[in-house]
Parts: C-alpha cells; sequence; structure tokens
C-alpha cells in the first residue's frame, strides 16, 4: 500500500489506513507470541510473555497514533476538486490535522504567501479564533512574525481569497513551489513547512 505524503490530498485517509493494519499486525503478532509460549510451556511464565508484554508498549503507541488519524478531519474530494480549481500557482497543502494540548485544528487546506496564512477547515465546530491564534503563534515561533492568519468555514470565501492571492503572485512575480523546493534540510524552514511540522 502506497502512503501518501504530509501535506497532499488523501494523506489523512492513506495514513488511517496504514495505522489500522500496523495496529492489527503487532497486535497479532504479541498474541501470537504469548501463545507459542503458553502451548509450549502450558504456563505464562516464560519468556514468550515478557517479549510479548514488550510487544505491547509499540502496539500501544501505534494504536495512540490510529485513534488520532481516525478523529482527524480529512479534506473532502467535493472540496478538493473546488479548490484546485483555484489554485494556479499557488501551493496549497491539504490534510493538516494540527496538534495542541487543548484541542485539535482539522484544515482541510492551507497556503502561504506574502505575509498571509490562508486556510479552510469543513469542521463545524472548529474554532476559528483559537485555530488562528494557534497558528499565529506556532509559525511566530520560528520567526515569522506579521502575519495575518485567516481561517474559512467558507469555501467560497476561501476561493475568492485564493484567487486574490494568486493576483499578489503573479503581480510578484513569486514562485512558492520552487520556494518550498529549494528549501535546504537543516536550515530555518519556512512558514509553509511549519504548517506540516505543527500537524499530526
Amino acid at each position: 500500500m502506497k502512503r501518501v505524503a504530509k501535506g497532499y490530498f488523501g494523506y489523512i485517509e492513506s495514513s488511517r489506513k496504514f495505522a489500522i493494519i500496523r495496529t492489527i499486525v503487532a497486535l497479532l503478532i504479541c498474541v501470537g507470541i504469548f501463545l507459542v509460549g503458553l502451548i509450549m510451556h502450558h504456563s505464562n511464565k516464560n519468556v514468550f510473555s515478557i517479549i510479548a508484554a514488550l510487544g505491547c508498549l509499540p502496539t500501544g503507541l501505534s494504536a495512540v497514533n490510529m485513534i488520532m488519524y481516525l478523529r482527524a478531519h480529512p479534506c473532502s474530494k467535493e472540496a478538493y476538486e473546488t479548490i484546485e480549481k483555484h489554485r494556479h500557482g499557488l501551493l496549497i497543502r491539504y490534510d493538516l490535522e494540527m496538534t495542541s494540548y487543548d484541542e485539535n485544528y482539522g484544515i482541510a487546506a492551507a497556503t502561504v504567501l506574502d505575509k498571509n496564512v490562508c486556510c479552510f477547515t469543513e469542521d463545524k465546530a472548529l474554532d476559528v479564533n483559537n485555530c488562528e491564534k494557534h497558528i499565529k503563534n506556532q509559525i511566530s515561533q520560528s520567526g515569522y512574525n506579521n502575519y495575518t492568519i485567516k481561517v474559512f468555514k467558507d469555501i467560497n470565501a476561501f476561493c475568492n481569497r485564493l484567487d486574490q492571492l494568486e493576483e499578489i503572485r503573479a503581480s510578484k512575480n513569486i514562485d512558492p513551489v520552487a520556494i518550498e523546493d529549494a528549501w535546504v534540510p537543516g536550515t530555518v524552514e519556512t512558514c509553509a513547512l511549519v504548517l506540516l511540522s505543527i500537524s499530526l
């Protein structure tokens, strides 16, 4: 099964499937090892039981990861197709589930251009103000200050903003895709990469 890279449409769905399969396989291996020891020694007091118990640690971590992906909010295909019609030369990241201590923020799509961070969410329960504050706080820690952060729940309003940003991009001859491609690992992350790094 080929996994979808982080930031691309279908990432959450792909990661869900991978996490489910990984968790089930890990659980079956732990149970299998335990049963082998039980059958061989007719007791659970053997080295196989210890190995199975130790195997429960990564299995538990995988299960937590799986639950997080199951609770995440992926971008719908309909929204993706609508957004792509307004993408033009913009760099758009999809399926960003931003996590914080208090709550998670499901961002279906996001773009960064010229000190503007523009996001769209399909999560009707998402607190837009808290989400905007969270993004502003996270990017400021990487030195990106005085950015305008806007999270839309209305896809038409989001697409209208994309059209406006495209006009800015074209007039200033900015190539956000080339900027991301030119990033060198180990250097300060671009603002768009910060959004990826703070997401599930």
